[in-house]
């Protein structure tokens, strides 16, 4: 076995500095956050410079969210859209890429190109609404899932993973007499799991972090996502710092409060990610390179 030369081990050596700094400057975000989240607000007033541990332990940013009987309400309504909306995504989806997909279709490039002019042109917010309110959804939970139900990008992304699929197992297949939803459901999605992981992710954080389409289709708090509820909190808290020396206890709050906030928004998110990052790089490169 050869034994590395001074350049290589150098390299290496350079390779790992580098590394570590660029995972340091990655991570602190995400440690200053936390750290803030869980400080005394007045000692994090005061602080300057880098954050390294919390300043003073305290639970009441947390408390003062969890506080507002809306919390659990809200999670309740975001986790109804996730879940209802991933199965009219993932579906939907799934129906129009394999059609999409199909080298039989008639008209197919033509049709890609109507797709994807929604990319880059679309009517606009009041004919947007106008429609949505036209067709009974306004005021309701499906105003988040149905005009949401098809992505154009995750359509594309997962047309050119059925496509990548070998022809011959369709062949066989409808030799043995299988139809379209046979092989759907039966072959192709099982084989493009990768990408559905993608898909499940995607969709699945732009459900959860989506507030601006809820904020205007719904008129009915008892409805509204997590999103929205703490968009509330945040601006109640903004409104009581504004107050300064009125009220300095709310004020001085109302710091900690907006990283208490970004923490209850994103754990979740951070909890499941994990279970799919080991299929989130091939399924990506599996929609984004046509086999």
């Amino acid at each position: 076995m050869n034994r590395a030369t001074f350049s290589e081990r150098g390299f290496d050596l350079i390779n790992m500095i580098f590394l570590t700094l660029l995972m340091v400057i990655t991570i602190y975000p995400l440690l200053y956050v936390a750290f803030a989240s869980v400080s005394d607000a007045g000692n994090l007033m005061a602080h300057k410079g880098i954050l390294w541990r919390p300043l003073g332990l305290s639970l009441d940013a947390y408390t003062n969210v969890f506080r507002n009987p809306m919390i659990l309400k809200g999670y309740g309504n975001t986790l109804f859209v996730v879940v209802v909306g991933l199965l009219f995504n993932i579906l939907l989806t799934a129906l129009g890429a394999y059609a999409l997909s199909r080298k039989s279709l008639q008209y197919r490039k033509q049709l890609m190109l109507f797709i994807i002019f929604t990319m880059f042109f679309s009517g606009g917010l009041i004919p947007f609404y106008l429609t949505v309110k036209g067709v009974g959804l306004a005021n309701t939970l499906w105003a988040l899932i149905i005009p949401q139900a098809i992505n154009t990008f995750n359509l594309i992304l997962m047309k050119t993973a059925f496509e990548a699929i070998p022809d011959a197992l369709e062949e066989s297949a409808k030799m043995d007499g299988a139809n379209d939803f046979v092989i759907l459901f039966r072959i192709i999605l099982p084989l493009s799991m990768p990408v559905i992981a993608v898909m499940l992710l995607y969709y699945g954080v732009s459900h959860w972090n989506s507030w601006f389409n809820a904020m205007i289709f719904l008129q009915d708090r008892s409805m509204y996502p997590l999103q929205l509820i703490l968009r509330e909190i945040l601006l109640q808290g903004e409104a009581s710092s504004n107050l300064g020396a009125a009220d300095g206890d709310a004020a001085m709050l109302s710091v900690t409060l907006k990283y208490a906030t970004i923490i209850v928004a994103t754990v979740p998110i951070l909890l499941i990610y994990p279970f799919l990052q080991k299929y989130f790089v091939k399924g990506a490169l599996i929609g984004a390179i046509k086999g």
